[in-house]
């Protein structure tokens, strides 16, 4: 069967929404570091409508930081991909056009400083999870004994990090006198804006002292807060892609119709009229920021870490058990009460709307593909509740079971005693509690200070609670436990 491409597009069935725009005359308004799947149908859909609202200053150059593998799939299909937003039975298809071209970083580093430089580029933005901006989750200083950004350090004429990429592009443009771009961290990540920042300036003072003052002066790094949920495409979906559109699609993403960016406004040059186009600008993303990390990726996270000891293999199972809806909803009754709700932000409301999310079928989301990298996400996802309901002298029984399920992931073996690849940074550092007793493994993860900040490891009340929970989990196993406590 034909490949998706410029020459096919026309073959597309009626279903399909594609561009309005020509391709040949947009410009290349926006330089994307870690092209991947959240990207490509969070931000680059944003930019598509921008381009169909007739502004082709957006188009957007990506860049993988690790492998060609994106690239591989786009090239052919020259750049084009679809979006199919799914809630049950009702089905939406857009093709993209917005995605220019896809850099290998690695390969040739220099033709992507060279491009985040060029005078066209207005924004840099950056999906490279927390591992990618190279900050000690403790301290918030550079990883210096991290390979690639001791090499960094030691010059940036082959930049291999995005913090090095970014650095080497701004002082090129400095250089040119040309004013730095407006950088934004799209990732899940609280003070993203700030932690990007801050890596930057760090690397930048390293090496030119003047360049740094310059970048803190004149650059911009706003907050953002970014939702949509993506999972992972199965070959399931590019059969069933085909089958629906004619045409073979192997950069396709799938994702649901929801969609939210909120960012501070705070930028340097041009922008796209971005609340045009459904974004919400604010003063501060703080409170958006902690609204979805405490609530839709706590959750997410708890539902992955107990789903996934359960044998549950998608979220909407869990959810549609009722001690899994019971859980979430308990969890949800702990974690709202940390949050200070900006005007607009319904809790209920936002609460109700989530839990419909996530009982959407059509997505297929593993409870395994969230569980990847825990020990970058708990922190802001479950610990930052725990800590300020503890020190409040509230109760923290439902975010205590949430992370000794993490706790109890980090052995291997699920509930049936089948075994699991513990996919985190840290994983050799988690690893090897499966021997000791609860009360041991709780001390020896509660002793890494890059996931648990001593305020928070050193209180009694969690250690009690993280010591309870983890024993009963071994002993009744994630599913009888949640069954007898939320049913």
């Amino acid at each position: 069967m034909t490949r998706l491409s410029q020459a096919s597009v026309g073959d597309l069935p009626a279903s399909v929404a594609r561009p309005n725009y020509d391709r040949g005359a947009i410009r290349t308004g926006v330089v994307h570091l870690g092209l991947g799947a959240f990207h490509k149908a969070h931000q680059a859909v944003t930019y598509e409508a921008a381009l169909n609202r007739g502004d082709l200053r957006w188009g957007v150059l990506g860049a993988s930081l690790r492998s060609a593998g994106v690239r591989d799939q786009l090239a052919p299909q020259d750049n084009l991909y679809t979006v199919t937003a799914r809630d049950g039975d009702a089905v939406h298809t857009q093709l993209i056009g917005a995605l220019q071209g896809v850099l290998v970083a690695p390969e040739d580093p220099a033709a992507l400083v060279a491009a985040m430089a060029a005078a066209d580029t207005h924004l840099v933005t950056l999906t490279v999870t927390e591992k990618g901006y190279k900050l000690d989750p403790a301290t918030g200083a550079l990883l210096r004994d991290d390979a690639d950004l001791a090499a960094d350090l030691r010059a940036l004429d082959q930049p291999r990090t995005a913090p090095g990429l970014i650095v080497a592009a701004l002082a090129r443009r400095r250089a040119a006198g040309l004013d730095p771009f407006t950088t934004i961290s799209c990732d899940n990540l609280p003070h993203n804006g700030r932690r990007l920042r801050d890596a930057v300036l760090a690397l930048a003072g390293h090496h030119d002292q003047d360049l740094r003052d310059w970048i803190d002066a004149r650059g911009a790094f706003p907050e953002t807060m970014v939702d949509r949920i993506v999972p992972a495409t199965e070959d399931a979906d590019l059969a069933a892609l085909q089958a629906r559109i004619g045409l073979i699609d192997r950069a396709m993403v799938k994702t649901e119709p929801f969609s939210q960016w909120v960012i501070e406004d705070r930028f340097v040059g041009q922008r796209p009229d971005f609340a045009a186009l459904g974004v919400q600008l604010t003063a501060s993303v703080a409170p958006w920021e902690d609204a979805k990390l405490r609530l839709l990726n706590g959750a997410h996270s708890g539902i992955a870490y107990l789903g996934g000891l359960a044998g549950i293999e998608f979220v909407h199972q869990f959810v549609a058990v009722p001690a899994g809806r019971g859980f979430v909803e308990a969890l949800w009754r702990e974690s709202a009460e940390t949050l200070s709700p900006p005007p607009g932000l319904d809790v209920p409301a936002y609460q109700s709307a989530l839990m419909g999310r996530f009982s959407n079928s059509a997505l297929n989301h593993r409870t395994r593909q969230i569980a990847m990298d825990g020990s970058q996400k708990l922190p802001q996802r479950l610990l930052a509740p725990a800590l300020m309901r503890l020190e409040r002298g509230q109760s923290i029984d439902t975010l205590a079971l949430a992370i000794a399920a993490w706790m109890r992931w980090q052995e291997g073996r699920d509930d049936t005693g089948a075994a699991h690849v513990v996919d985190d940074p840290l994983a050799a550092r988690t690893a090897g509690s499966v021997d000791l007793t609860a009360d041991e493994a709780v001390a020896k993860l509660l002793a890494i200070d890059a996931i648990f900040p001593p305020r928070l490891a050193e209180h009694p009340a969690l250690r009690t609670a993280l010591v309870d929970a983890l024993s009963h989990l071994r002993s009744k196993g994630a599913r009888a436990l949640i069954e007898a406590r939320f049913a």
